[in-house]
């Protein structure tokens, strides 16, 4: 009977995490988790340190992705035809392994083996 109850809120921390490895677009509530601040003990507690976890690999990833994004953007704008073509296809192919490593990291979240309570 505890199972029943306790499936669905490991299912919620799940998918809390997996919102914070969407591209792009989990910048806003990993940037929310790790603004607001926690009331009491929270704040040790296994799931809020799962959370402050993932988010901040999230923006890490989010901002490592950015600065070269911009860096390399930056460079092809200034540079001849052949150099700015070859600074946008290593451009397109961080951009690339930006977005498989978020999803490699969401179908990691996904398919962990939620506990069960017996």
């Amino acid at each position: 009977m505890n199972n029943q109850y306790s499936r669905p809120k490991d299912t919620q921390r799940h998918l809390k995490l997996w919102i914070y490895f969407l591209p792009v677009v989990g910048i806003l509530p990993a940037l929310w988790t790790l603004y607001k601040t926690p009331s009491g003990n929270l704040e040790n507690s296994p799931p809020h340190r799962e959370q402050k976890k993932a988010s901040r690999l999230s923006l890490t990833l989010v901002l490592v992705w950015l600065s070269f994004y911009s860096l390399l953007s930056l460079g092809a704008a200034n540079g001849s035809e052949i150099i700015s073509f070859r600074l946008l296809y290593v451009n397109a192919i961080l951009t690339t392994a930006y977005f498989v490593s978020c999803t490699i990291l969401m179908s990691r979240l996904g398919s962990k083996n939620l506990p069960t309570a017996e």
